[in-house]
């Protein structure tokens, strides 16, 4: 404590007239004396360095800070005030090691921080080993895709119902956000079901498949509890006018490719149905029932069977969700992957079969 009281006399000089060096020197130099007895110094002793140091660092260059800060982050005793001025500082490098992880700040610090700053500060936040609902709340309302996924794989992150809420909620259009919250075990019973509900059948099979043992049970209970639910009343569709406006089209030889994706991409069913069933020699029954499926694989094998460019069979797997709703990104590239890799031949052979095991014939 004599070293680090015999700077005293010094610091306004340091402060007023002192060159960068100096400041970076000093600051060292108390850091450094703080650092070496802080696991025996006395609240007054820490007050004494965070009196000294709050003065001292605003002044300083950044590399200067980002350093201090570092080495104060790692701290349980770290002269608290400092600690709160160096997590509030714009500069990422700055703020970022105390956000992830000083124990001082407490949640109303960080709650601030959330609501004003950006988002890395608020992705450095996410990081942090424990976070309490009232902080995880502003999180995901504020954070963008990769916060959001960040704060939701944090096994020490604890989310309110208004937080789970909004996970589920963009979660129906992120595929890897569905498939992080559907491992989190203290998910309550009624998001997971929700979340299960409005998630496509892809990222149920792999949220499933990737679960622990506990949360597969959950997730098989709640697959039960959704397919017992009562089911809204199947919407009758008049595909008649449709078939009409395909004959025509195809006397008129303009039945391709292009009006197919024509129909398709408006939502316009009975006839991107109908215009497929034509194409593939398929009855429109079947084609309808096959649309109609937990899978977007037959309508890969549809496509390929025909030579359908991926942006038209893109079309078709966005036409089976429904107007308004779109895949999740990562399961539209795993189909557009598995398309690709699906070779014509297969998808002939498979074509066959259906229409053999549709007239009843031996495939």
């Amino acid at each position: 404590m004599a070293a680090a009281l015999s700077l005293i006399p010094e610091l306004d000089d340091i402060v007023k007239n002192g060159t960068a060096e100096r400041r970076a020197a000093a600051i060292e130099r108390i850091s450094d004396l703080f650092l070496q007895g802080a696991a025996h110094f006395e609240t007054r002793h820490v007050a004494l360095f965070d009196d000294i140091l709050v003065g001292l660092v605003p002044a300083t260059e950044i590399e200067t800070r980002v350093e201090l800060a570092e080495r104060l982050s790692k701290l349980d005793n770290a002269p608290p005030t400092l600690v709160k001025q160096l997590a509030h500082e714009n500069e990422i490098k700055i703020a970022g090691p105390i956000l992830s992880r000083s124990p001082l700040l407490d949640d109303p610090t960080l709650i601030e921080i959330a609501r004003a700053k950006g988002q890395e500060h608020l992705a450095a936040i996410s990081g942090r080993p424990a976070l309490s609902p009232s902080v995880t709340d502003v999180i995901v309302r504020r954070g963008d895709r990769d916060v959001v996924r960040h704060v939701a794989a944090n096994t020490g992150a604890e989310f309110s119902e208004y937080g789970y809420s909004g996970l589920v909620k963009r979660a129906i259009d992120d595929g890897m956000l569905a498939l992080t919250v559907g491992q989190r075990e203290d998910l309550p019973a009624a998001s997971l079901k929700q979340l299960l509900a409005k998630s496509v059948d892809l990222v149920r099979r792999r949220m499933f498949d990737t679960a622990k043992p506990k949360q597969k049970a959950a997730i098989n209970q709640a697959m039960i509890e959704i397919s017992g639910a009562p089911k809204t009343q199947p919407q009758v569709r008049d595909f008649e006018p449709a078939q009409r406006a395909i004959l025509a089209l195809h006397q008129a030889g303009e039945l391709n490719e292009a009006a197919l994706l024509g129909f398709a991409k408006p939502h316009k069913y009975e006839e991107s149905i109908a215009a497929l069933a034509a194409l593939t020699g398929m009855r429109l029954s079947v084609v309808h029932q096959l649309m109609l499926g937990d899978r977007y694989d037959p309508i890969l094998l549809l496509g390929k069977s025909i030579g359908l460019e991926w942006a038209t069979v893109r079309a078709l797997v966005v036409l089976r969700l429904g107007p308004g709703r779109v895949p999740a990104g990562p399961d539209i590239e795993e189909a557009r992957i598995n398309y690709e890799r699906l070779s014509p031949a297969t998808a002939l052979r498979v074509l066959t079969f259906w229409r053999l095991r549709d007239k009843g014939l031996p495939a």
